[in-house]
């Protein structure tokens, strides 16, 4: 019977919480400086820790008395995923983000006196997937993948509204005490026991009943994201961001995972070198009974899938309201449009380096292909390939590679899923050898950047061993 309401506990858990710029060298080249990454704030991960860690205590000291035990273990869960989240310094700390972000949550508080006295902190998360996510304990995380892909400031509003709204009407721990609730009520232990003292089927009768839990947590998971909409945008009121923002943010977020980088033409055109010239089998997909997995995608599951559902559904609910709360004194920029785009700039360096930093080397991959498609001859994205490939080299002769890139899968995207079946199709010794010829065009231009000499020379090294 544990095993049952673990698995369920799980499925809840995953909708409950789903849902700094850096410095820049004086090194240029041409009209560029060189990125270089953000000093991490230890002292400020410490205080947060511990911050954090008295609200957990004193949730459980307020936990009511019936189905303590099922509320501790799930509590247990979200306090486990927080200090996973700190432990990993994944919130942003250079100063100059965190007073900009808290700029923007003060146009908001000063607008809603209800706001000032609510114990809530935003942080900007190195995060490279486009999301937000009220994560528990007060703190709120604004991913860098969504907020760099943003018009302005008032779609960042809405965005920090969202998730301010979640943590003021409490859905997080109301869909705790639902799903308790619903666990320890007479009808689900009835059919608890009637599937454990049923000889067979026990899996299709325990699927169907899953199935049935996770309809239901999914329907109201996602009415709590049109209640966060609908607080959202009053809580906006009588700010100075444009509440049209709302519609144009919601319509950004349908088509946000859709992904239009030909990752395979852009393997071939950045490793095709004289010396190690590039091979087609490296991005041929093979099918069959040893081959690829093909996923067929319905409608349903291509919505289901999204990072953000029913985007047009909220967009419906939403608009007949936007007109009331315009007051005619909007801005889209009303804080800093020149900060904005700053800190947008910044981000898209920083979440290869975060996911670098954390030994996925195949999305820190991809999000640098990706920006070299802008920035073609950007040091730090060159050299960044060539650190990639040298890494997966280690790794490869240490047998963990495994553990540093992602496996193909139906929850990725078209490009990604390109780029880690190329990844998967590589020996040891082509990832040396491509990911020195790769720099070795550059040396050059970038032979005085110190980080790019350290990755070429390594280069080398392994093409010799």
């Amino acid at each position: 019977m544990k095993d049952v309401k673990s698995v369920l506990r799980a499925f809840l858990l995953t909708h409950i919480l789903i849902v700094i710029p850096g410095h820049f060298l004086s090194i240029t080249y041409g009209q560029t400086p060189i990125f270089t990454p953000a000093k991490e704030n230890t002292a400020l991960f410490t205080s947060l820790l511990t911050e954090s860690e008295k609200i957990y205590k004193a949730e459980l000291a307020a936990l009511p008395a019936r189905g303590k035990k099922d509320y501790e273990e799930i509590y247990k869960l979200h306090w486990d995923a927080i200090k996973e989240v700190i432990g990993k310094k994944e919130m942003y700390t250079a100063d100059s983000a965190r007073q900009y972000l808290d700029a923007l949550v003060s146009e908001i508080k000063r607008a809603n006196p209800g706001l000032q006295q609510q114990q809530f902190r935003c942080f900007f998360s190195r995060s490279g997937i486009p999301n937000a996510s009220y994560i528990g304990s007060g703190i709120i995380l604004f991913n860098m993948g969504l907020f760099s892909r943003l018009n302005n400031e008032s779609e960042a509003a809405f965005v920090l509204c969202h998730e301010i709204a979640h943590f003021y009407l409490h859905h997080m721990d109301n869909a705790i005490r639902k799903y308790v609730d619903t666990m320890n009520s007479a009808q689900m232990q009835e059919a608890l026991r009637q599937i454990k003292d049923t000889e067979y089927g026990k899996r299709q009768m325990l699927d169907k009943l899953v199935k049935g839990f996770t309809f239901n947590t999914r329907r109201h998971s996602r009415d709590h994201e049109s209640q966060a909409d609908s607080m959202a945008l009053a809580f906006m009121h009588n700010t100075r961001f444009d509440k049209t923002a709302a519609l144009s943010l919601l319509t950004l977020l349908d088509n946000i995972d859709e992904d239009t980088l030909n990752i395979n033409s852009r393997l071939e055109v950045m490793f095709n070198a004289e010396k190690y010239p590039f091979r087609k089998k490296w991005t041929t997909r093979k099918t069959g009974l040893l081959g690829s997995v093909v996923v067929e995608e319905n409608k349903a599951l291509s919505d289901s899938l999204k990072t953000h559902p029913d985007c047009q559904k909220r967009i419906a609910l939403l608009s007949p309201a936007i007109s009331g709360y315009q007051t005619g004194n909007e801005s889209k920029d009303p804080v800093s449009r020149q900060q904005f785009e700053t800190l947008q700039r910044t981000f898209r360096y920083e979440v290869i380096e975060y996911a670098y930093a954390n030994d996925n080397y195949s999305l820190s991959l991809y999000y640098t292909i990706a920006l070299l498609g802008q920035l073609p001859d950007d040091p730090y994205l060159v050299t960044s390939v060539g650190r990639v490939m040298n890494s997966c080299y280690t790794a490869q002769k240490e047998h963990v590679l495994g553990k540093r890139i992602d496996l193909p899968g139906a929850g990725q995207t078209g490009g990604y899923n390109a780029l880690l079946h190329f990844l998967q199709q590589l020996y040891i010794e082509d990832y040396a050898g491509i990911g020195y010829n790769y720099l070795l065009r550059y040396q050059d231009r970038f032979n005085d950047y110190a980080a790019f000499r350290k990755e070429l020379d390594a280069g080398e090294r392994f093409t010799k061993e």
